[in-house]
């Protein structure tokens, strides 16, 4: 999972200048050669009049489509630069600190700003003639009005923010200002002077903005909070032991206190709201069908709808189920001799999935193990020329942040393409905490060959290399603005792609672990749109996970409790994954015997985050 939010002013200004894009080019010549051949049909000498005619035409031809793309591209830069002052934490999540002193305040005038600006930057590109750009401005304006338009419609018609108490957290932009190297100690430590001052009011806003909270996303607004609280008590430490004058570190004393004084109330007041749940009754975390295709469309950008996409899922399972039935045929006699074959298949397939899940690392070595693999996923992937990578690209594995816990086990917190060249954190929850049966049922669930599909999918090459190519996209939007399908259905594709150069020796085992692990992928699709839509109970969710996606109990409950708290991001892996399959294969009909699979995965991560719909309209038009 990715968490990275998904730019220098010298960066914006060389977009603003940029040459026009080689679709702007063809599409000259296309025109340019269409006017000859259609001009050949009249008189010899007005043939040769129109000939001249078009030789001195096409440049301005050119000249004015790129006079068009500048336009643009200042345009864009212009709102970047708007969105920034209003949007602090989104900025900061980009790289970019310029105005990481602000916090932003939900309070009524704050939401109503953030409408008021986003009409206006509809307005504005609104006015923009899409036809005349070229394919990368075209599709940055798509990004940049689908992303708009969501806005509008979460804060009008989903209103989040009315019963997520959970999306009121500040700690994850105050955890990136003490800890990037920005900028020295000392003036990052008074950028956090500054932010921390609004924090009572921030959560004076949230309390206000609460109407009627979902149970689930109070119980996790709650869990988290000691993680917040932790983060402001690290910043007074740093502050108190650095090079701050004593007024400044008093300062930063009473406003530290006063900050985890209203995280206090915020919990006594979530506390007392889930108490009287019970007899005044709460909103259901199910967001229904309307709301959750209108989400669908604006996160994942899809050909598809939700529902076709569900429906496209149900079938890719019977597809795995059919697979891994035959590989535990396979393998039977050789781990489960004498052992009579079960007639149901989901029986069979389990009982060998939890034979061979008894190989697993010791519970003690299982982030030691997540670190040893991460250097041997890169040299396979340099070995078999899959895709380049960069050496010096730093990325740390470490223990989850208490302020992020209860989301995901395993997750990506990346740099911004401001500040590409900042480490990279995988995140994982160690086990330290856990009971000896919840600890040997993770275990169980990523075992020696589940361990190695999730380093692939998080690390190499998954998430970690595809947002250092996003990073390096000469399109700053879709670097910014990444899409939930594209990110996630690399890393689920990237499963597929190293077991198909050989990762593994094709052994049976690998295979019916990657289909155990992909089939992951599938059910999250079917359990959220079965969730949110189809009313699907816990009793039946639990089912789906364990007995027919053979995932162990501790997993399962972890799955049901993220539904409960997410919607819609569960879809993004198989939505973005099968999208990606289709492309490859389209582009391989295409190009025939010049298909290249190196070049198709660097020209592919070369578009930034961008929806696959969209990266598929630039590889053909390129």
């Amino acid at each position: 999972m990715i968490k990275t939010k998904l730019a220098l002013a010298m960066v914006m200004a060389a977009l603003a200048f940029a040459p026009a894009s080689a679709a702007t080019q063809k599409k000259s010549a296309k025109t340019t050669k269409t006017t000859k051949t259609t001009k050949k049909n009249t008189a010899k000498n007005t043939s040769k009049r129109t000939a001249k005619t078009v030789a001195k035409a096409a440049p301005a031809a050119v000249l004015a489509e790129r006079w068009q793309d500048r336009q643009f591209d200042a345009l864009s830069n212009q709102f970047l630069n708007a969105q920034w002052r209003i949007d602090s934490e989104s900025a900061i999540y980009a790289g970019k600190y310029d105005t990481a002193a602000t916090l932003f305040v939900p309070d009524k005038a704050g939401i109503a700003s953030e409408l008021a600006f986003i009409d206006e930057w509809l307005e504005r590109f609104g006015k923009v003639n899409a036809k005349q750009l070229a394919a990368k401005q075209r599709t940055d304006l798509q990004l940049l009005q689908n992303k708009l338009e969501g806005d509008r419609w979460r804060l009008t018609t989903l209103r989040e923010y009315e019963w997520n108490p959970a999306s009121y957290n500040v700690a994850g932009p105050l955890d990136l200002i003490l800890n990037t190297e920005y900028a020295s100690r000392p003036q990052r430590l008074r950028t956090l002077l500054k932010r921390i001052t609004s924090i009572p009011a921030y959560y004076d806003a949230a309390r206000a903005n609460i109407v009627n909270p979902t149970r689930e996303h109070t119980l996790l607004a709650i869990k988290q909070a000691p993680g917040v609280q932790a983060v402001l008590v690290e910043v007074n430490k740093v502050a108190q032991a650095s090079i701050l004058n004593a007024a400044e570190k008093q300062q930063f004393t009473l406003r530290v206190d006063a900050a985890l004084a209203a995280v206090n109330n915020y919990v006594t007041y979530l506390t007392e709201r889930e108490k009287l749940m019970a007899t005044e009754g709460r909103r259901s975390f199910r967001i229904g069908k309307e709301l959750y295709e209108k989400k669908f469309a604006y996160d994942i950008q899809s050909g598809s709808t939700a529902e076709q996409t569900y429906q496209k899922a149900l079938a890719a399972r019977e597809e795995l189920l059919a697979n891994m039935d035959r590989l535990s045929d396979e393998m039977w006699d050789k781990y489960l001799p004498g052992v009579a074959k079960p007639a149901d298949r989901y029986a069979k397939i389990g009982m060998m999935i939890d034979k061979l899940s008894e190989r697993h690392v010791a519970r003690e070595n299982f982030v030691a193990e997540i670190r040893r693999q991460i250097p041997e996923l890169q040299a396979w992937v340099i070995k078999h020329d899959l895709l380049t990578l960069d050496p010096n690209k730093q990325l740390e594995v470490r223990a989850t942040p208490a302020y992020q816990a209860g989301v995901a086990g395993a997750s990506i917190d990346a740099p911004g393409p401001y500040r590409p060249q900042d480490r990279t954190y995988y995140n994982v929850t160690p086990l330290d905490g856990a009971t000896p049966e919840a600890a040997e049922s993770s275990l169980r669930e990523y075992n020696h060959w589940i361990l190695q599909i999730l380093n692939i999918h998080e690390a190499i090459p998954g998430h970690y290399a595809q947002l250092v190519y996003a990073n390096k996209s000469p399109s700053i939007v879709k670097s910014i603005f990444g899409n939930g399908a594209m990110v996630e259905g690399w890393a689920v594709y990237g499963e597929r792609m190293m077991l198909e150069s050989g990762y593994g020796d094709n052994a049976p085992e690998m295979w019916l672990m990657y289909s155990k692990w992909n089939l992951r992928s599938v059910t999250n699709t079917i359990l959220d749109y079965s969730v949110h839509v189809l009313g699907m109970t816990e009793e039946q969710a639990i089912d789906l996970l364990t007995r027919q996606a053979f995932q162990t109990r501790t997993e399962a409950t972890e799955k049901w409790h993220r539904v409960q708290v997410s919607s819609v991001q569960l879809t993004s892996y198989f939505s973005g994954y099968s999208e990606i399959m289709a492309l490859r294969e389209e582009r391989k009909q295409a190009l025939g015997s010049n298909f290249n699979l190196k070049q198709f995965h660097e020209q592919f991560l070369g578009y930034g985050s961008a929806p696959v719909r969209v990266i598929r309209e630039l590889m053909i038009n390129k």
